[in-house]
């Protein structure tokens, strides 16, 4: 890409934005990655595919030499969306508005994605290389926390000097330099069965147990600490006239701090039933570390704000996002 005016980016983007990809269609994803397999591959990138698990698309690596070796950059982005194939033909089509573009996946992250290839291919274009070596890690399933991709980014990210997520800035232009971590947990109670009229006091409800549970869950959120526990989903029973004998519950809990995570952690396993006749069971699920800011992440920030105010572009300050991703 030789001229980085705003139709040839916009190009770029509506080129990844128009192959649907949601995270669970493997063939989908895998059509992202062949798009951008040719992108590095035009740029003299030697590419490297891991296949796919878990029904999940495949991850794609690009190595761009630089012109000094040693440990470089790891450019790092996602393909799946969580949109559903039909999206573009239905309720969310491509467009631009005033100064704004639309389109499924375009902010998260197809957009972020489409202008690292092009600042990428703008160097191979004026025949120049960046100053450090490149690679460019395209995974399929950061949408559903990354359960197949994580070992990988991780042993990637160990390689690398600094890694830069790809996605879109955030609030105006703020850089992200820190997430809270996630940990998910599942809750789940067991009663006893009983009609509810004739046997209605040999009952134990697991509903009612589960609903006390989660009165205690939720009240672990402190909002001074930017703790946040959410119970997200709850279901149980089986007929309106029977007490009900299984209920469960998926816990969110979002924490800016390792230690935060430990503490909530101990609280969720903590929990015991109110009613010694009720079974309850606390599984931890997936989770993702806190990203916290750091002297070096300060160090890297400084540097983009610097590079971008040569080319008159005010970095609008740093942001600590609520929600975690790959970089954490």
């Amino acid at each position: 890409m030789k001229d980085l005016t705003t139709q040839s980016l916009l190009d770029a983007v509506n080129a990844w934005v128009a192959i649907e990809s949601p995270t669970h269609d493997a063939a989908a994803v895998d059509r992202v990655s062949r798009h951008a397999e040719g992108l590095l591959r035009a740029i003299g990138a030697r590419i490297e595919r891991i296949a796919g698990e878990q029904g999940l698309g495949d991850i794609l690596l690009g190595h761009v030499d630089g012109q000094t070796a040693g440990p470089g950059l790891l450019l790092l982005g996602h393909m799946d969306t969580v949109h559903p194939v039909g999206t573009l033909a239905g309720p969310l089509p491509m467009r631009v508005e005033g100064d704004k573009a639309y389109g499924p996946g375009i902010y998260d992250m197809k957009g972020g994605n489409a202008i690292a290839f092009a600042a990428l291919a703008h160097l191979h274009a004026r025949g120049e290389r960046p100053h450090l070596p490149v690679t460019v890690m395209m995974i399929p399933d950061e949408e559903v926390g990354s359960p197949f991709s994580r070992p990988h980014i991780e042993a990637q990210a160990r390689r690398h000097a600094a890694a830069l997520v790809v996605e879109p800035s955030g609030d105006g232009g703020r850089l992200t330099i820190a997430r809270h971590g996630i940990a998910r947990y599942h809750v789940k109670t067991t009663g006893r069965p009983a009609h509810a009229g004739a046997y209605h006091a040999q009952g134990r409800s697991a509903i009612r147990e589960m609903a006390r549970q989660i009165l205690a869950i939720e009240g672990m959120t402190d909002y001074d600490r930017s703790i946040f526990v959410n119970v997200g989903t709850m279901r149980g029973g089986t007929h309106e006239n029977m007490v009900p004998v299984h209920a469960e519950a998926c816990v969110y809990c979002l924490v800016p701090r390792p230690e935060h995570e430990a503490e909530v952690r101990a609280k969720l396993m903590a929990l015991r039933p109110h009613d010694p006749d009720v079974r309850l069971e606390v599984t931890p699920g997936l989770s993702r570390p806190s990203y916290v800011k750091t002297p070096a992440i300060q160090k890297l920030y400084d540097h983009a704000a610097a590079l971008a105010r040569e080319i008159g572009f005010e970095v609008k300050g740093e942001r600590i996002a609520g929600g975690g991703s790959d970089g954490n």
